[in-house]
């Protein structure tokens, strides 16, 4: 399994994977004449319905993938794992970029001072482009020389605001949605055990400080944090 993990060509298959959900959209659209907005089965009634709800659903997606790389490396003691949490936290981006520009670009049609009417009136809007705001600054501080810049304890604490983008973007699934609240509710549970067992692991080792005799904690390494 190490071997498999620490391949350059597992990174290639894991980076094309991610790019499926993209494509099969690119695929309905050149195979369904999206152009002209027809009605057919792949896109429903309202395509720009569909492409908004599919790239939300992926933005929400990538981010709980990638808050789950921890837990996983630990459980499975895989150390390796960290190796995918930054391209899988970027394709949380990229997705969420597409849903927002389609939001900007289809939806709205770039009415600047209507978005930002529905950004201050609708509160699932409100709570959407803040979770969007927040990822920026994660993606543009994703390097390894803004890592070294900004040190690892800083940049351990900026990186901290996933987990407060992953909570919006719940919270703007669950407002958006009007009837069924199942999917709203499963990605709930999914982030709220994320969540937990960090809390969980920081008790535990707060915990195993103490019980050392208050030991002052070493700056954490970047593999180790969010």
């Amino acid at each position: 399994m190490n071997s498999i993990l620490t391949s350059k060509w597992t990174k290639v298959v894991v980076f094309l994977a991610c790019l499926i959900p993209v494509g099969q959209l690119l695929w309905r659209a050149f195979h369904n004449g999206l152009a002209g907005f027809p009605d057919n089965m792949d896109f429903g009634a309202n395509p720009i319905e569909f492409i908004t709800h599919a790239t939300g659903d992926w933005t929400l997606r990538f981010l709980i993938i990638t808050l789950a790389i921890t837990p996983l490396r630990n459980i499975l003691r895989q150390p390796q794992l960290i190796r995918f949490r930054r391209m899988l936290g970027l394709f949380a981006f990229f997705y969420g970029c597409l849903h927002f520009g389609t939001w900007i670009g289809l939806d709205k049609f770039f009415a600047w001072s209507e978005m930002w009417k529905d950004v201050q009136k609708r509160r699932f809007i409100t709570v959407g482009f803040a979770a969007f705001v927040l990822m920026i600054p994660l993606a543009v501080t994703s390097t390894a020389g803004m890592i070294r810049r900004l040190g690892g304890k800083r940049w351990q604490m900026l990186h901290r605001a996933i987990y407060v983008s992953a909570i919006l973007g719940v919270v703007h699934y669950y407002w958006l949605v009007k009837s069924d609240l199942r999917k709203p509710l499963l990605y709930a549970v999914i982030v709220g055990v994320l969540l937990a067992y960090r809390l969980g692991m920081w008790v535990y080792r707060r915990g195993q400080r103490v019980a050392a005799g208050g030991g002052v904690r070493s700056e954490p390494s970047t593999a180790e944090t969010a």
